[in-house]
């Protein structure tokens, strides 16, 4: 898989809390994903993704080119799987119901509040 087809990790680098979550991520991918910060990609990139200000602002998004975009907890979740080992089942369990109903409601959340969070700064409030 090159660059332009092996899945990519979209977050808001601007924020510490999104910043350590996505290194995080990253550390534990053996294969050829990639993770960028929204704020180093042009608007064209960005709507080559179908992807616009707003919503990488809103979510952290998980562009595969075989399975399609994913936002919020289903990034996440793809993302953890990708992984491999316990983070990919959580990323599984993220996916499936009722973990994936409550990890729907909590994202918003999460998001709303990562200023607050450990690693969040004033620049991660939305």
């Amino acid at each position: 898989m090159d660059a332009e087809t092996s899945p990519l990790l979209v977050y808001d680098g601007d924020c510490a809390f999104c910043s350590s979550c996505a290194r995080w991520l990253i550390s534990h991918w053996s294969g050829p994903e990639r993770a960028v910060a929204w704020q180093h990609l042009t608007a064209d990139e960005l709507a080559g993704f179908g992807l616009g200000l707003d919503d990488v602002r809103r979510f952290v998004w998980w562009i595969d080119p075989a399975t399609g975009p994913a936002r919020g907890h289903l990034a996440i979740a793809r993302a953890m799987r990708a992984a491999g080992g316990w983070p990919s089942i959580v990323g599984r369990g993220l996916s499936v119901p009722p973990i994936s109903w409550a990890a729907a409601a909590a994202y918003p959340l999460i998001a709303r509040w990562r200023h607050r969070l450990p690693g969040g700064t004033p620049a991660c409030r939305l």
